[in-house]
């Protein structure tokens, strides 16, 4: 029996799982021809359907549904292969990727990049901003700075400690409307929100604004956009509290108020902390970020 084109195995996987050839192809890096390609080679290969067309969807056939959990396990295999080659490595040079909320690849890494840069310029930073936890068993990320403990066997994380969040809003809309004397004085039309809206509306009646998901006027998944609106003017935000330390003519509204709190987890795969370039990288975003969460708050500015 010939041996099954790992390439074309992946190509397989990653569309069954990603649900279409445009998304597959992003996640991979290919263009969507090229995938397509593949995954019927692997079909001819296989002598079997792997998929069948819906509407605009592809859709698993029943040996396609079949052979999806051994594509699975093809692509664990290669992932921890080359996991334990990465830890083994001892050149500091070459690619560390690091995953982080889109308001922190923004804001709070292109600093550390800096250090980084400064400490071992020949390696390779590959930022990945996303709002969902990467797999760094699968080695979407080498390492991922999080806000839950790492659960998934295999990661280690380290806790850098707890930082807050506050309602923050622009000079120029304090101008304009005032400065609230009470979380409860905000209108609900002036906060922008962060999808999801139902739990946002949750958030903000634990700090004392009676509101619900329909009252939000401007929403957004994406927190860099919110913290755009907010420093346009055009409402108040809940933001960390780094976030805002570096951004000009932003106030916190409420400096007195509890906050909320969040933890900092910087947590990579068990493996890689053996490897000089990750370990390298590692240590310089936990020393970072340490002293970036442990700073104190400015005081409140005059409006």
């Amino acid at each position: 029996m010939t041996p099954l084109d790992w390439n074309r195995a992946r190509a397989f996987v990653a569309t069954a799982e990603a649900g279409s050839l445009t998304a597959a192809a992003r996640l991979l890096g290919l263009t969507q021809p090229t995938l397509s390609r593949q995954i019927a080679a692997l079909e001819t290969e296989l002598g079997v359907a792997l998929f069948e067309r819906v509407g605009k969807s592809l859709v698993l056939t029943a040996t396609g549904a079949e052979l999806l959990e051994h594509g699975r396990t093809m692509g664990e295999a290669a992932a921890a292969m080359a996991v334990a080659a990465s830890g083994r490595s001892l050149a500091i040079a070459g690619r560390v990727s690091i995953s982080a909320a889109d308001t922190y690849a923004a804001h709070v890494l292109p600093a550390v990049i800096a250090r980084i840069r400064e400490a071992a310029p020949q390696i390779k930073i590959v930022v990945i901003s996303s709002n969902t936890l990467s797999d760094l068993r699968r080695r979407e990320a080498d390492i991922a700075i999080r806000h839950v403990r790492p659960s998934e066997d295999g990661l280690i994380g380290r806790l850098i400690g707890e930082s807050a969040a506050h309602l923050y809003a622009s000079r120029d809309w304090i101008a304009r409307k005032g400065w609230p004397a009470s979380v409860g004085d905000i209108a609900a039309e002036d906060l922008i929100a962060y999808e999801d809206t139902d739990q946002f509306a949750a958030l903000m009646r634990g700090i004392g604004l009676q509101v619900s998901p329909d009252d939000f006027r401007l929403v957004s998944e994406n927190s860099v956009v919110v913290w755009e609106m907010v420093k346009q003017g055009l409402g108040v935000c809940v933001m960390s509290r780094e976030i805002a330390r570096g951004t000009p003519d932003i106030v916190d509204l409420f400096p007195a108020a509890p906050p909320v709190r969040f933890p900092v987890w910087l947590v990579t795969h068990r493996e890689l902390r053996t490897s000089r370039r990750i370990r390298l990288v590692y240590d310089i975003l936990a020393e970072a970020l340490t002293e970036l969460i442990g700073e104190g708050e400015a005081p409140r500015p005059e409006a």
